[in-house]
């Protein structure tokens, strides 16, 4: 998908470039301006670059520039434009009222508890057509929806996801000699992974693409899918113990269930915290690795909740441990079970949850030094916690979650600069503190560690000069 659009946003700014296009970049610099200084109004705001968009796909194909072009060249255009200019609109009109935040949180939530008991059969699909492992890869596509600011490619996440269902279903189908599956069998399934996928603010990134992708291409099998994920969202929304086919009792006490278990209440405040168990957790990151909150609403949150305590609050040896690495890890993860928004502390990270084919080369200079801060971060903390036995971890300047600062490769372009350099500058204190404890060992890891130290200071300094 990304291959795609880099294709054509690529073509229409080179297009752009050359000297003819002057009308057409001051016409679409002018749309831009005037549109920001508007107050917004969602649905004024669709109308007007609706028409925007229809204005500009007849003015391509009336221009020198494309002239002689074929239609898929023109559409390509027209990607390229409501790529670069949903790009530069997207932090106005996305989420932009208050509305739309409030049924994004109230969505969130709704799936965060019906996750935690819902299964197949409560939607009545046939076993034929359960297959929940693969299902999560059309869970993974939904989930890279967040990844994308353009409405095409946001749509594309939408698509993969219901046409990963489609084949699924197709092939069980076949498989057992059934009937082709339809919409009675497709969109039940599509309801259940939408819950298991659960991604960040679904309710604005569906209205955003409903408003803002071309509507000469939200038509057949874009439009048919759409519709389906808009009655996905829709049943979810109102679901009750009578959608599920459940008895009314039963739907409230696994409701009140799945509230304590994300609260953290469903442990005993006189049990010792139950042990952590590493290879749960990891392989929940590994099914789910594009929804933020998964980690922290699936079951293998029984093992996180009430880990923050390293000792039980009723023992009887009054003993106080130094908190481990793990042991802040385990805090960490108890404090984001517990908080209502812990959905958008991961928003800003999107290369998290991003695969190799996802990354374009651009990427790989930002990630690099990322990833040598995140190891300076790391290799310093844990050293600190070993050697400082007595030291309070209430005087310590790095919080295991600032920690991580350095994967912070969200932000715009124009803040990149700032934000490494000011990374640099908190990574050499401890790197510093690092070498002197280490130059009794010898000059040769000294000169080793200062020779990426330096590296660091290489790559703020050209990227600055640049």
């Amino acid at each position: 998908m990304e291959n795609n659009t880099d294709v054509s946003i690529h073509d229409f700014l080179e297009r752009m470039r050359k000297p003819p296009a002057g009308d057409l970049v001051k016409s679409i610099k002018s749309f831009i301006v005037s549109f920001l200084n508007n107050e917004p109004d969602p649905e004024k705001d669709s109308a007007a670059v609706q028409d925007f968009f229809s204005k500009m796909e007849a003015a391509f194909r009336a221009h020198p520039l494309w002239s002689g072009c074929s239609e898929d060249e023109l559409d390509s255009a027209g990607d390229g434009l409501e790529k670069y200019v949903m790009t530069k609109l997207f932090p106005r009109v996305f989420a932009s009222n208050t509305e739309d935040v409030i049924s994004d949180e109230k969505l969130f939530q709704k799936m965060s508890l019906v996750q935690q008991f819902i299964s197949p059969e409560y939607l009545d699909i046939k076993p034929t057509f359960q297959n929940e492992t693969s299902w999560l890869l059309a869970q993974k596509e939904l989930q890279k929806i967040n990844m994308y600011k353009a409405p095409r490619d946001k749509l594309v996440c939408v698509l993969n996801c219901c046409k990963v269902i489609n084949n699924l279903l197709l092939n069980a189908s076949i498989a057992s000699n059934e009937n082709t599956p339809g919409a009675d069998e497709f969109l039940p399934v599509l309801i259940y992974v939408t819950i298991k996928a659960n991604p960040p603010q679904l309710h604005s990134n569906l209205l955003y693409i409903q408003r803002y992708r071309r509507e000469s291409k939200l038509v057949g099998e874009a439009a048919y899918f759409f519709t389906n994920i808009l009655s996905a969202e829709s049943f979810i929304s109102n679901i009750d113990a009578k959608s599920l086919s459940m008895d009314e009792a039963e739907f409230e006490k696994n409701m009140e269930s799945a509230r304590a278990r994300i609260s953290g209440l469903s442990s005993q405040p006189t049990a010792p915290p139950p042990p952590r168990d590493e290879s749960t957790v990891h392989k929940t990151q590994m099914l789910n690795p594009k929804r933020e909150t998964t980690l922290f609403q699936s079951r293998s949150s029984d093992s996180l909740s009430g880990t923050s305590d390293i000792l039980n609050a009723n023992s009887e040896i009054p003993v106080k441990k130094v908190e481990s690495v793990s042991d802040l890890e385990n805090k960490g993860a108890s404090r984001l079970l517990k908080d209502t928004e812990a959905s958008k502390i991961f928003q800003e990270y999107p290369y998290l949850f991003a695969n190799a084919g996802d990354l374009r080369i651009g990427d790989v200079e930002s990630l690099l030094n990322s990833y040598k801060q995140l190891v300076f971060k790391y290799v310093c903390l844990s050293k600190g916690l070993g050697d400082a036995a007595t030291t309070s971890l209430a005087s310590s300047s790095s919080p295991p979650l600032q920690a991580l600062s350095g994967f912070d490769t969200a932000k715009e372009p124009e803040d990149e600069h700032t934000t490494l350099s000011s990374d640099v500058r908190e990574t050499d204190r401890s790197v510093d503190d690092l070498v002197r404890a280490l130059q009794s060992e010898g000059e040769a890891v000294v000169d080793k560690v200062l020779d990426v130290k330096q590296e660091e200071h290489t790559a703020v300094l050209a990227e600055e000069q640049t």
